[in-house]
């Protein structure tokens, strides 16, 4: 399996401190990689460090053995999309004009969508069962109903890898299962790369085929959910008791977790 992605030695944050502290990961073509860890491990810094949305400070990220840095952006956003935590816009653009801003990649200076482009948005729109939502306007919406009109903008850049910071964060448990299965198929069916951020650890288990457990701005385990999943390493990291025993309909590692006063 080819190597799409590669971070090396990779050092950055804010400021003067370097949260991601000489941190080293290969992203495989075809992968799905969900990214663990307890709060401020450096989860988000590593995904804004690895999308040029943070200032590198030391180390590279090499996409298919060139240097981020130095591709030309639009080529860059051709091949890699970014679903942040953050969905606020800053202004009440429509939910269909939010999706086209997908498209902006291949649009030409001052050149309008085309009719192409307006399909591909409304394509999106309807795989993330939001084209109901299309002349909305994106203050109207709820939380939830923002968080899949995003994940859509990025699939309408049509990228090879797709980085999303804890996708289902903002969603009822029907639309958490709803996006996963349709990340899933499209990382099967499409070759679409991904990788993800997400605290819910059964969920990383299930969806996942390879897990990167971060502690303190560097990989603490990085492996299947079974070599990755263990009480060991979780309680190692997360400083808390659990039990992790088999998922009956997946074989992936379930992890439960003990009441303090048990």
């Amino acid at each position: 399996m080819s190597v799409l992605l590669r971070i090396n030695n990779l050092r950055g944050g804010y400021y003067k401190e370097d949260v991601i502290r000489g941190l080293s990961l290969n992203v495989n073509q075809g992968d799905f990689l969900v990214i663990i860890g307890p709060n401020g491990s450096g989860k988000t810094t590593l995904l804004r460090l690895a999308t040029r949305v943070l200032n590198i400070k030391n180390g590279e990220v090499l996409y298919k053995d060139e240097n981020i840095l130095e591709m030309e952006l639009k080529e860059f956003c051709r091949k890699v999309a970014f679903v942040s935590q953050d969905i606020a816009t800053g202004f009440s653009f429509t939910v269909m004009e939010l999706v086209l801003m997908g498209r902006i990649p291949y649009l030409k200076r001052l050149q309008f969508e085309t009719k192409r482009d307006i399909e591909i948005a409304q394509e999106k729109l309807a795989l993330t069962d939001a084209l109901s939502l299309k002349d909305k306007r994106i203050d109207e919406l709820s939380a939830g109903e923002r968080q899949r009109v995003v994940i859509a903008r990025a699939l309408a850049q049509e990228p090879e890898l797709l980085f999303l910071d804890e996708p289902t964060s903002h969603l009822d448990i029907g639309h958490q299962i709803q996006t996963l299965d349709l990340l899933k198929k499209l990382n099967r069916q499409n070759n679409l790369t991904i990788v993800m951020i997400l605290h819910d650890l059964n969920l990383a288990s299930a969806y996942s085929n390879r897990i990167a457990l971060l502690d303190n701005g560097i990989i603490f385990k990085e492996g299947s959910p079974d070599e990755v999943l263990t009480y060991e390493n979780i309680e190692s990291v997360y400083k808390t008791i659990v039990l992790v025993n088999n998922n009956p309909l997946t074989g992936k590692p379930n992890v439960v977790l003990v009441p303090g006063d048990r």
